[in-house]
């Protein structure tokens, strides 16, 4: 039997906390809006089970409840268990959908909760990381016959799903969400440059400007984080292991050096990586008393928080989301949200506006793959370029913009067809 979040939940009335947030968001994401009419109108879904697993909050919730109006039978559990917001996870609930998610949860419930959403046979698989994926291919063989397909929403997973089809491991066609131009383009990039703000300043309730701030990373989400702390008044210092993006944020007129040679300067720390070991003993032992680590990153493997733990002399919480840890050295230094992505473990994400793209593309590729299941070839398949396309049509109507479109002539020019 099905053990939904319900079960979870002490407070009834803890739902209408997490209902007034997913309509705030749903007012600000109007491109969910259309397609949740079309998929009213198409049932694209009908009749298959979806199991999701990404950050469990209003946004995500509007995403299940597109997907659910499609006719789908949602499974939805969270990517990381500080992410999880209760009130949202019980509103769903109380919408008729099966939730397994709670905030706080121990690694070992947080990995319950994936094989509940996978133990039902699901036929797509949405996914945040690539845990639900990597899961039902190694403890649930006898259901990946009956998956269609999934999609991917990260780096991170894109990541392990090339190692996986490397591996000849990949059993089901896999969207690369991420890849595609109207998510890491507008989400990586302006969505993580200003949610991981907002977690840091609500946080700490200190001030950026006149800071060393430093950036671990220039990818687009480095980029956007940079770019943000830049705008509020910080000396900004990026940390690359690759030369062109090193060179692209030299360009862009940060100063750029090895982590070994920034962490004795930086007053705050921002990893945005997506490896593991970025900030290690060596760089935590260098850094000035005061100072303040976080990550970006999908996973809490680039600050070396274990080691804090283990040979500090003293830890303590200082804030709701901040551990002290004192060490040998005399020097204090200070974790937010456990080392665990800052703008969800001490915020609520990204701006709706930039998730209603993102999931927009989702939903939209999640269809995809059931009109296409016959023609699908090979196990990684990029958002065609219509997709990417209508959700880009779809923001600029919605913000009443107008553009140019290519006269015959001009095709012919260009396209020579």
């Amino acid at each position: 039997m099905i053990q939904t979040m319900s079960s979870h939940i002490r407070d009834i009335n803890l739902w209408e906390s997490g209902a007034l947030k997913i309509k705030w968001v749903r007012d600000h994401m109007p491109l969910l809006d259309g397609i949740e009419k079309d998929f009213m109108a198409t049932q694209p879904f009908k009749g298959l089970k979806i199991a999701l697993s990404v950050h469990m909050e209003a946004k995500t919730a509007r995403l299940c409840l597109c997907l659910a109006a499609g006719g789908a039978e949602m499974y939805a559990t969270g990517c990381n268990p500080l992410s999880t917001q209760d009130d949202v996870a019980a509103a769903l609930v109380h919408e008729g959908l099966n939730v397994f998610a709670i905030h706080g949860a121990t690694m070992e419930e947080y990995e319950d909760d994936l094989r509940r959403v996978l133990e039902v046979g699901p036929n797509i698989i949405i996914d945040d990381g690539g845990d639900l994926v990597t899961l039902i291919h190694r403890e649930f063989p006898e259901l990946l016959p009956g998956v269609i397909g999934g999609c991917e929403e990260t780096t991170t997973g894109i990541l392990r799903l090339k190692a996986m089809d490397r591996a000849g491991k990949l059993t089901f066609p896999m969207m690369l969400v991420n890849d595609a131009d109207c998510k890491h383009l507008f989400d990586n990039r302006y969505g993580t440059g200003q949610s991981v703000w907002n977690g840091i300043n609500r946080t700490t309730n200190l001030i950026v400007a006149g800071k060393d701030v430093v950036v671990a990373g220039y990818g687009l989400c480095g980029k956007g984080i940079a770019m943000r702390a830049k705008g509020l008044g910080a000396r900004v210092i990026v940390t690359e292991v690759d030369p062109v993006k090193a060179l692209e944020a030299a360009m862009d007129g940060f100063r750029v050096m090895p982590m070994a040679d920034a962490a004795p300067f930086g007053d705050l720390f921002v990893t945005a990586t997506g490896c593991k070991d970025v900030i290690t003993p060596a760089e935590l032992l260098q850094m000035k008393d005061g100072a303040i680590c976080c990550n970006a990153g999908h996973f809490d493997v680039e600050v070396d928080v274990a080691w804090l733990r283990e040979h500090a002399v003293e830890h303590h919480p200082a804030r709701q989301n901040i551990e002290a840890f004192t060490l040998e050295n005399g020097r204090t230094l200070y974790i937010l949200g456990e080392g665990r992505l800052v703008n969800l473990a001490a915020g609520d994400g990204h701006p709706a506006e930039i998730m209603d793209m993102s999931f927009a593309i989702q939903a939209l590729s999640a269809r995809y793959l059931v009109e296409h299941r016959s023609e699908l070839v090979g196990k990684l398949h990029n958002v065609p370029a219509e997709i990417d396309h209508e959700v880009a049509s779809r923001k600029l109507a919605s913000w009443g913009v107008r553009i140019d479109t290519l006269t015959p002539e001009q095709h012919l020019y260009i396209y020579g067809e």
